[in-house]
C-alpha cells in the first residue's frame, strides 16, 4: 500500500495555529496572578480562588467540548475546524475585555469582572485547544508523522510562550527606582492583549484553512462522520473518564503531565513576584529572563528530536525533567546570594540558570502529548472507534483540575507568607517565603512527575506494530471501495 504522505505545508499550517493560542494563554498564565494582586490590589486568596474556579471549569469543559467535537459531522469543516473557527473570533474579543478590568473599582466589581471574563476565556480556549489537539491525531495517525506534527506544534507553541516576554519588553519599558517598574502599569497589559487577539485570528485562520484539504482527504472521512453519530451519549462522558483513568498508560500520562504543569504553575504564577520583589529586576530584565528561558526550550527541540530517535519517549522525557530540576536548583543558589550584590550583577547569574531550565522544559512541550497520542492510537486500534476528541478532553480535564488546585494553594500561600502588594519592598521573611513557593513547589512537582512517568510501558515497537496492522486494514478497505465504484 502507498503511504499517504503528510506534506510540509499541512504540518506548517497546523503548527502555526498554536502561536496565537499559546501567546494568549501564556500571557494569562504568567501575568494574571501578578496583575490581580499587584496592579489591582486584590488579596492572594481571592485571586487564587477566582483563578482556581476558572481553571476547574476549563477542565470540566474539556471532555464536554471533546465529545461535541467527536459528534460533529460537517462536510465542510469536519469534526474539528468549525469549533476552532468559532473560538478564534470569540477568544480574540474576550481576551481584550479581560485586561480592561477597571483599576480602582470595588473588590466585588474586580472579582466579578475577573471571574466572568476568565470563565469565558477558558471556555473559548477549550473550543479551540481540544479540537486542535485531536486534529493532530486525525490527520497524522502514523507514529513518525505524529512526532513531526507535535514538533511543528511545539515550536509555534513555544514561540507563543516567548512572545509575551518580547511584548513585555516592547510595551513595558524600564523605569528607574524600586516600586516604579513598568510591570505595575495596566496600559502595557492591554497593549499586549490587543497584539495577542490579532494573532489568535490570523493564526487560527491559517490552521483551519491550511488543513481543511487534508481533513477531507483522510481515509475513512465520510465513514468516520457516520460512525461518530452513533457514539456514546453525553450523559456517559464522565463515566467514560473514570473508565479511561483506570487504564494504566492513560492514567500515567495524564497524571504525569498534570504534575509537570503544576511545577510550571509555581514558576510562572509566582515568578513575576519573585523577580520583582525579591531580585528587584526591571520589566526589561524580567522579559529578558523569560526570553532566555523559552529560547532554551526552542533551541532544545532539535536535541530532544534526535535523542528520541535513539531512545524511547519515556527515557527521553525523564532525562529532560532531570535537566529542568538541575536548572531550578542552580537558580535557587542565586536566590540565596542575591542580597550580597546588586540586581544588575545577580541578573547575569540567573540568566544561564533559567536557560538550563528552558532546555529541560523543551521536551515537556511535545513528548507527553506525543506519548498520549500513542496511547490513544493503541486504544483506537483495540476498539475500532475514533474518540480522539473525547480522550483529549479527558487529558486536558486532568491537568486543568490539577492546575486549579495548584493555583488555589498558591493564592493561599501568598497570604500565608504575608505578601503585601501595596509595599514596593517586601520584608526579608516575605521574600524567603516567595522563594520557597517557587523553588520547593516546582522541585517537588518535578520529582513526583519523574516517578509517575517511570511507570509508562508503551514502547516505539508496540505502536509501530499496531500502525502497520491498521494501515494494512485501511488499505484493504479502500481497495474494496474502489472496486465497488
Amino acid at each position: 500500500m502507498k503511504k499517504d504522505k503528510l506534506g510540509f505545508w499541512t504540518k506548517l499550517c497546523y503548527g502555526v495555529g498554536n502561536l496565537g493560542y499559546g501567546s494568549t494563554g501564556q500571557t494569562v498564565s504568567s501575568f494574571i496572578m501578578f496583575f490581580a494582586t499587584s496592579v489591582l490590589g486584590l488579596s492572594g486568596t481571592l485571586v487564587g480562588v477566582t483563578i482556581a474556579i476558572t481553571s476547574l471549569w476549563d477542565g470540566l469543559s474539556d471532555p464536554l467540548i471533546g465529545y461535541l467535537s467527536d459528534k460533529t459531522h460537517s462536510k465542510i469543516f469536519g469534526r474539528r475546524l468549525g469549533h476552532m473557527l468559532f473560538a478564534s473570533f470569540t477568544l480574540a474579543l474576550n481576551n481584550i475585555l479581560l485586561w480592561l478590568c477597571p483599576v480602582g473599582a470595588s473588590t466585588g466589581v474586580l472579582v466579578t469582572w475577573l471571574l466572568g471574563f476568565l470563565l469565558l476565556q477558558e471556555t473559548f480556549n477549550t473550543f479551540f485547544a481540544t479540537p486542535y489537539a485531536a486534529l493532530c491525531i486525525d490527520i497524522a495517525p502514523d507514529y513518525n508523522d505524529q512526532t513531526k506534527m507535535q514538533g511543528f506544534k511545539t515550536v509555534f507553541y513555544i514561540l507563543g510562550l516567548i512572545l509575551p516576554s518580547i511584548l513585555m519588553y516592547v510595551f513595558m519599558p524600564s523605569a528607574v527606582g524600586i516600586g516604579t517598574q513598568a510591570q505595575f502599569n495596566k496600559t502595557g497589559y492591554v497593549s499586549i492583549a490587543c497584539v495577542n487577539s490579532a494573532l489568535v485570528l490570523l493564526c487560527g485562520f491559517i490552521a483551519i484553512f491550511g488543513t481543511m484539504k487534508r481533513v477531507k482527504s483522510m481515509p475513512g472521512y465520510d465513514l468516520a462522520l457516520k460512525e461518530n453519530a452513533k457514539n456514546t451519549g453525553l450523559k456517559k462522558i464522565m463515566a467514560g473518564y473514570v473508565e479511561t483513568f483506570k487504564k494504566d498508560n492513560f492514567r500515567i500520562v495524564m497524571l504525569g503531565y498534570s504534575v509537570c504543569l503544576i511545577a510550571s504553575v509555581f514558576i510562572t504564577s509566582v515568578g513575576m513576584h519573585l523577580f520583582t520583589f525579591c531580585y528587584h529586576f526591571s520589566s526589561v530584565q524580567i522579559s529578558t529572563l523569560m526570553i532566555c528561558f523559552f529560547g532554551g526550550a526552542i533551541l532544545s527541540q532539535l536535541l530532544w528530536v534526535n535523542v528520541v530517535k535513539k531512545y524511547d519517549k519515556k527515557q527521553t522525557l525523564i532525562f529532560a525533567l532531570c535537566v529542568m530540576l538541575f536548572g531550578i536548583a542552580l537558580t535557587s543558589v542565586t536566590f540565596l546570594f542575591r542580597t550580597f550584590t546588586t540586581p544588575d550583577k545577580i541578573f547575569w547569574f540567573v540568566l544561564p540558570c533559567l536557560f538550563t531550565c528552558g532546555v529541560g522544559s523543551g521536551a515537556l512541550y511535545c513528548l507527553p502529548h506525543s506519548m498520549y497520542a500513542d496511547v490513544v492510537t493503541m486504544e483506537q486500534y483495540k476498539t475500532g472507534v475514533n474518540n480522539a476528541g473525547r480522550f483529549t478532553g479527558y487529558y486536558t480535564f486532568t491537568y486543568n483540575f490539577s492546575n486549579s488546585i495548584a493555583l488555589l494553594v498558591i493564592g493561599l500561600l501568598l497570604d500565608f507568607v504575608k505578601f503585601d502588594s501595596s509595599q514596593p519592598v517586601q520584608a526579608l521573611s516575605v521574600q524567603a517565603g516567595l522563594g520557597k513557593i517557587v523553588f520547593f513547589g516546582s522541585a517537588i512537582a518535578l520529582t513526583v512527575a519523574i516517578i509517575i512517568f517511570s511507570k509508562y510501558s508503551i514502547k516505539r515497537s508496540d505502536v509501530l506494530k499496531v500502525q502497520i496492522a491498521e494501515n494494512e486494514k485501511t488499505g484493504t478497505r479502500h481497495l474494496k471501495v474502489r472496486n465497488n465504484k
